[in-house]
């Protein structure tokens, strides 16, 4: 039988079920080339259409499918406004870094525009005003700091008492003339413009080492491997981490869309909360049908309630806000935030003979205009040209407050997982799961993952993640097990869905239950 997991890994998305996109061998063949660029994403996709322009030989490979892991599962938001942090930045990082930060995603945004009317591309990019909102005493006091920032940065935005939408709030914030897109259709001409130039596209090209040198070569997992001048490591999270410790300075975090079709009219506009939980929303026309996203219900991966509570908050949410006509799709999705919140684009380590591994990650959900601010400066430093933000960004940074108090912070949480997964019992008997359930199990008093899928099919796998050695959760929503230390995902089966982590699960065995529900035994 076909592994579900490749028929079912994430509900399909409004993005993914809109557009047809092409498919592309796998790497079989050693090769050579000026670039070699890992992650077929918005910033992979975005810094190969700029090297090939360039005149540069470049080579992208995806582990997956193009546009598969977070830029096809987004909401897609081309905006400056990224939650309370510019007030963050200013007391952290200074004024000056601050509307660095700020300058960079206007200007991405301004490129995405540029593209868009250079190639003439039909994506639905609209501009829009960018909203954040308060509904507790606590959140107006954070956003009337925001807006001071707002002021002192000289962004074009300022306090509302009252949101155009029907949410009742104690104030708002706004930005002006930010943007939506669909996403897949924006990146989709840019692959066409790649192969039309020349470069070379792998798909299913799992990316798993680097072999150091003056031109460096990407080893796959199947052995092939691509030597270039430069590599651009543009995956979700590093493929390589060489001396950066990358999994140390990042944690990952999940949030949920419901893309629903609304009863009442949508006014415009991007909403986003401040309060916990989040909840976002902004409109997409899908195929000439009109839809609003209800996104948000963030949490760390592996950790906190069930995965199924979270879409039905958002169905509540939206039910309340707009009413549902119908639900169209649902879907989550995942990415990476940095000890103080700005995101690691640059050299991948300081080391000299790491000075041609360039990495671009930790967009803390922000990836449109942060992942296309890390291709256009990948660019530059692949050409060796000044970039006025390359101090900001650098990974080698490292900000006393507030990055020491994260990293404290983080690494105290990913040991007490790792403590506290040893020695979690379970009740759940195998024989007792339903169809298209799982659990934590013990066999022979050791935790493992069970999972029944639809045909009655057990999938049994040790729940010992494969990079540190946490103890991964049943995500039902998703049909996954989920590290709480580090983010790492893996299917049913076993497979790694997203790193850090590179090896699968260890598979315990696979069995058809009796139509009776008795399970076989062990031997």
């Amino acid at each position: 039988m076909a592994d579900q997991h490749t028929e079912e890994k994430f509900s399909e998305t409004a993005w993914q079920a809109s557009v047809d996109l092409p498919d592309f061998e796998p790497l079989k063949d050693n090769m050579k080339t000026d670039v070699v660029i890992v992650g077929g994403g918005i910033t992979g996709i975005t810094a190969a259409y700029l090297l090939v322009q360039e005149g540069l030989q470049v080579a992208l490979v995806e582990a997956g499918k193009l546009l598969n892991g977070t830029t096809g599962h987004t909401t897609a938001k081309v905006t400056a406004q990224h939650g309370l942090i510019y007030d963050e930045f200013i007391q952290h990082l200074g004024k000056t870094n601050a509307r660095l930060y700020y300058e960079a995603n206007k200007e991405a945004m301004a490129f995405i525009r540029e593209t868009i009317d250079t190639h003439g591309i039909n994506c639905d990019f609209r501009t829009e005003d960018a909203y954040l909102y308060a509904t507790t005493p606590k959140y107006k006091k954070k956003l009337e700091k925001e807006a001071a920032a707002y002021e002192k940065l000289n962004i074009d935005g300022g306090i509302l008492e009252e949101l155009p939408i029907d949410i009742s709030v104690k104030n708002a914030l706004v930005m002006k003339d930010q943007a939506q897109f669909h996403p897949l259709r924006y990146l989709a001409p840019l692959v066409k413009t790649i192969v039309d130039k020349g470069g070379r596209i792998f798909e299913n090209t799992t990316a798993v080492h680097v072999e150091r040198g003056e031109e460096p070569s990407v080893i796959t997992r199947g052995d092939a491997r691509v030597q270039a001048k430069y590599i651009l490591s543009c995956s979700h999270f590093p493929f390589y981490e060489g001396t950066g410790f990358y999994f140390t300075r990042m944690h990952a975090e999940r949030s949920y869309v419901v893309a629903i079709k609304p009863k009442m009219a949508y006014p415009g506009g991007m909403y986003i909360s401040v309060d916990q939980p989040t909840r976002s929303l902004r409109s997409a026309n899908i195929d000439g049908e009109a839809l609003v996203l209800v996104g948000g219900e963030g949490h760390k991966t592996g950790q906190g309630i069930d995965t199924h509570d979270h879409y039905n908050a958002l169905q509540t949410f939206g039910e309340d806000v707009l009413g549902i006509e119908k639900q169209v799709n649902r879907w989550s999705t995942q990415d990476l935030t940095t000890l103080d919140n700005l995101p690691y684009i640059g050299h991948l380590t300081s080391q000299s003979s790491e000075q041609n591994i360039l990495v671009a990650t930790g967009y803390r959900k922000w990836g449109m205009t942060n992942g296309t601010a890390a291709a256009l400066l990948l660019k530059d430093l692949v050409l060796e040209k000044e970039n006025r933000y390359t101090s900001l960004f650098t990974p080698s940074r490292f900000y006393a407050d507030p990055s020491l108090k994260h990293f404290l912070r983080e690494n105290f949480d990913v040991a007490k997982h790792l403590v506290e997964g040893k020695a979690e019992t379970s009740n759940k008997e195998m024989k007792g799961l339903a169809k298209d359930e799982g659990a934590v199990v013990r066999i022979d008093g050791k935790r493992k993952g069970a999972y029944r899928d639809k045909d009655g099919e057990l999938h049994v796998v040790d729940t010992t993640c494969t990079h540190v050695g946490c103890e991964v959760n049943w995500n039902g929503a998703d049909r996954t097990w989920d590290c709480p230390c580090h983010g790492s995902r893996f299917s049913y089966s076993g497979e790694v869905i997203e790193g850090p982590a590179e090896k699968p699960l260890q598979k315990e065995y696979k069995v058809k239950l009796p139509s009776e529900g008795v399970f076989p035994s062990d031997g």
